[in-house]
């Protein structure tokens, strides 16, 4: 499937909350850095840097010159907010990945149930998993139980950082330093409930977003109906369609997203052209102030006769 995505348009943006939390962490409100200088920590490219650095300028946290990029005082704050003390280590006797990373969220030993979450949320960051730890009364205990950290753990961990009553340490485990860094800092931000931009609706849909604005809604109503493909484009610009959990392309369109967007109304269809030919779609208006801004629909592929046949040539395409 990939091989098929990078033949139906440009890449899609691979980051997630942990690279705008990196970015963050990287820029300063004094010492302007650059584009090129900032995705070297962030491990991607210069083009999802610069979608990032777009959704932080348009929350206000950045300002962009000709010298580089500055934090403003909401950027600064946001920063703070968020922030989680980052340390190496290496405790073998603890983790199952070749590499350690601890991190410290500070008082928020609260919104820890039994330290599953945390790792889990390692896991589909990528990293090989992690461990969860709340400092409580002078030591450090395993969450859901008063069972106490073994000595030498305990010590390597009080040695990284200053902690104080309810902190919560999390040490991410993977193949590499900066894997296991993702893992620790993403279960980190889970716990906090992710990052919050407090956008409304308006900030979110436009007439002119691009397809990757329209990821996220797509992806949740993909799952609503079973993985079935979803297509979604805004008015202006080019969408995204997505099949088996992942985006194939990000600049499509569609002759029924089309129409539902000069029609304003729901159509039900078969499609007559496109990827789709043939099959049975729903697509259905997104309105923002009495005005079409976008469209988005439902390939109902179990409707078509040989799906499985379907299926099985598209998994001979990646191979």
């Amino acid at each position: 499937m990939m091989q098929r995505a990078s033949r139906l348009g440009g890449p899609v943006p691979k980051f997630n909350d942990y690279h705008i939390w990196k970015a963050l962490e990287c820029l300063d409100s004094e010492n302007p850095v650059g584009r090129k200088k900032l995705s070297q920590p962030l491990g991607i490219g210069e083009g999802s840097t610069r979608t990032i650095l777009s959704q932080l300028q348009e929350q206000g946290m950045i300002t962009i010159g000709k010298s580089g990029i500055l934090l403003t005082e909401r950027g600064v704050n946001f920063k703070k907010t968020y922030h989680m003390d980052v340390a190496d280590v290496s405790i073998s006797d603890l983790t199952i990945g070749d590499k350690d990373c601890a991190v410290r969220v500070p008082r928020r030993a609260k919104d820890v149930k039994f330290g599953c979450e945390e790792r889990d949320a390692a896991i589909k960051s990528g990293a090989t998993g992690a461990t969860t730890l709340i400092y409580t009364d002078g030591g450090l205990v395993f969450p859901g139980s008063d069972y106490p950290v073994e000595t030498d753990i305990a010590s390597k961990v009080l040695s990284l950082f200053s902690l104080k009553n309810d902190d919560v340490v999390i040490i991410g485990t993977g193949p590499t330093r900066e894997i296991a860094e993702i893992g620790a800092v993403t279960a980190g931000l889970t716990i906090m409930g992710g990052l919050q931009f407090n956008r409304d609706l308006r900030d979110i849909m436009t007439p002119k977003n691009s397809g990757n604005e329209l990821i996220s809604l797509a992806f949740a109503i993909h799952d609503l109906v079973g993985g079935l493909p979803v297509c979604a484009k805004s008015r202006d610009n080019l969408g995204i369609r997505i099949e088996n959990g992942a985006v194939i392309d990000n600049a499509y369109t569609g002759q029924v997203l089309e129409e539902v967007i000069n029609v304003g109304t729901t159509i039900r269809k078969i499609a007559v052209s496109g990827p789709y030919k043939g099959i049975r779609v729903i697509v259905t208006p997104i309105e923002l102030d009495n005005r079409i801004i976008a469209a988005i629909g439902v390939v109902d592929i179990r409707t078509m006769a040989g799906v499985n046949n379907l299926i099985r040539l598209r998994s001979d395409d990646n191979e």
